[in-house]
């Protein structure tokens, strides 16, 4: 799935910093940068934007006044120095809000929910084409590991760090196993235990409070039995097709 962007932001540096990040990810184009919403305007009309990184404070026009005064637009990420305009924004239903300076691992956190939301809105659930399988980026060491979502098994908290469980191996990243399960879709994946989330699908058995995933005995935390049970005996198979 190719994924075409906007920047607009009045900071050379900030769109020099975007553009270096979007160009770690081989199915993205920026096909417009501009440092103001109001010039930008045409190229929002354009059906095959599927993002837009914007600034708040811009010449000529504030660009939450901008979003007000648009009746439709694409998926928004705000990329500002300034905090205090967060909860107005994700009023007008941004995709995300990126607080200046952007470390590329809040970056590209931000570029899985937005993965994961594009693929949602184009229907692509199922594994077919190679490039439409859903998957997640997860930086290992320096290098970006695309992790296709029907390969996952479990993921386990290290401290700092995750140990991602997946049929094609194990990848451990520098990130917490909160930050990683937001990233993931919530009707495929759950949280069991403070240490634990797991892929719903991969369930073999349940035992007491122990969930086993492929030769993984997992407890199930004493606050999330209710819930994860519930939520793994009702899952009628409504993953990635195998």
């Amino acid at each position: 799935m190719n994924i075409n962007c906007l920047i607009i932001d009045d900071e050379p540096l900030a769109i020099q910093v975007l553009e270096s990040y979007l160009k770690e990810f081989s199915n993205v184009e920026v096909v417009g940068v501009f440092s103001n919403p109001i010039d930008a305007l045409p190229a929002f009309k354009r059906p095959d934007v599927d993002v837009v990184f914007m600034d708040i404070n811009m010449p000529r026009m504030n660009g939450l006044e901008f979003l007000r005064n648009l009746s439709s637009h694409p998926l928004i990420i705000i990329t500002t120095a300034y905090r205090e305009y967060a909860i107005e924004s994700y009023e007008l239903e941004v995709l995300d809000y990126l607080v200046k300076p952007i470390p590329f691992n809040r970056f590209l956190k931000s570029f899985n929910k937005l993965n994961a939301r594009l693929l949602q809105s184009k229907g692509l659930k199922q594994v077919g084409d190679f490039d439409q399988d859903p998957h997640i980026f997860l930086k290992v060491d320096k290098k970006l590991i695309k992790i296709f979502l029907s390969e996952i098994l479990y993921i386990e908290s290290l401290k700092d760090y995750i140990k991602l469980h997946s049929r094609e191996g194990t990848f451990i990243s520098h990130k917490s196993l909160s930050s990683i399960s937001e990233e993931l879709p919530a009707e495929n994946f759950i949280r069991v235990h403070k240490s634990y989330t797991i892929a719903i699908d991969k369930v073999k058995s349940i035992e007491g409070n122990l969930i086993e995933i492929a030769d993984k005995k997992i407890p199930i935390g004493r606050n999330y039995v209710k819930y994860a049970k519930e939520r793994i005996l009702k899952d009628k198979g409504n993953f990635l097709t195998e």
